[in-house]
């Protein structure tokens, strides 16, 4: 009898055992959020389904995603801070710069002025990559996983301007600017005469002909919203557009070595892919204004290292201050 009590007591200890051990190492199961602002559909779209459905499948399902396009939960400036609550898990979008003035850093006009140049500032491991994940960890409590880049900025134009390669030259052209300093400063430096619009207003703007021009996107923006408008499209290059996959702080560092290990490899994925396709893009949606009708006024690279000289003297002056001369000044150093 005793022998059969101590056999049960011990097969019960094996038993809580396993339950209690088999709760401890069990894996944890995540379901989050992800934003973005663009339609479903696109080409960001696209890629963060694929990014999710990889996300899910190598993580045998335990991690899954789902994915609100449009700004469903809100502007990226609003979802960016729900992020950095903790009341949205993760955003894949441009920046805002509400909180900290220094994430204007990367649309800085003319930090680079081609593909080549780009990446070896913004992908993982460049100094303007490195600048805002210290930024974002920092001051906005959010890990940044990896970057998408997007296209080069324009001008889009109602009617031809003289000398559109020349800095120099006066444009007797009044285009819309995006109520930021640094764009407003950088159409006075091309030659452009500058008025500050928000984004929604711009197509009556221009249909009024309050403004003649248009910079602050890029050919897939004007194509999607202006093709019926504009006559001509500048590719300048004024800045680079530049968006970032990012978690909440918090999350990030209760995940396990593992899944960190896991959602860093797919980004680093993710950040290879569209660097391969970005330049492709760009001229696929330049190529798709020409099809609208408009003419695709194209620069040297000559012609762009003229306009960036002009732009760095006259305009980062000014807004490294806003940035922070230090952070500013270890980009530039790069430059040189």
């Amino acid at each position: 009898m005793k022998m059969r009590k101590a056999s049960l007591v011990v097969l019960a200890t094996v038993v809580l055992f396993v339950m209690l051990t088999g709760v401890a190492f069990a894996e944890k199961v995540y379901h989050w959020k992800i934003g973005h602002i663009r339609p479903t559909g696109t080409e960001i779209d696209r890629d963060i389904n694929w990014l999710v459905e990889k996300i899910k499948e190598e993580s045998k399902g335990r991690i899954t995603i789902e994915v609100y396009p449009a700004s469903q939960l809100g502007d990226y400036t609003v979802v960016q801070e729900r992020v950095s609550m903790g009341a949205v898990e993760m955003q894949l979008a441009c920046l805002g710069t509400t909180v900290s003035k220094s994430l204007n850093l990367p649309a800085a006009p003319y930090l680079v002025t081609n593909y080549d140049e780009a990446a070896k500032l913004f992908k993982s491991g460049g100094v303007v990559y490195d600048t805002v994940k210290e930024i974002l960890a920092k001051n906005e409590n959010i890990h940044l996983i990896s970057g998408w880049p997007v296209y080069f900025g324009g001008i889009g134009l109602l009617k031809s301007v003289p000398s559109p390669g020349d800095p120099n030259v006066p444009k007797n052209t009044k285009i819309r600017v995006p109520p930021i300093k640094s764009f407003e400063l950088t159409a006075k430096a091309l030659g452009y005469q500058a008025t500050p619009i928000p984004w929604a207003e711009v197509f009556t703007a221009m249909q009024t002909r309050i403004v003649e021009g248009v910079i602050g996107g890029g050919a897939e923006g004007y194509y999607a919203n202006f093709r019926d408008l504009l006559k001509e499209y500048h590719a300048v290059n004024d800045h680079f557009e530049m968006w970032w996959w990012y978690i909440n702080k918090d999350l990030w560092e209760s995940l396990s070595k593992e899944d960190q290990e896991l959602l860093t490899k797919l980004g680093k994925e993710l950040e290879t892919k569209r660097w391969n396709e970005a330049p492709l893009a760009e001229k696929k949606n330049m190529q798709r204004l020409a099809d609208a009708g408009i003419k695709i006024v194209t620069f040297s690279q000559e012609e762009l290292n003229a306009m960036a000289k002009k732009v760095r003297q006259e305009v980062w002056p000014v807004i490294k201050k806003d940035i922070g001369e230090d952070i500013f000044d270890r980009v530039a150093t790069q430059l040189q």
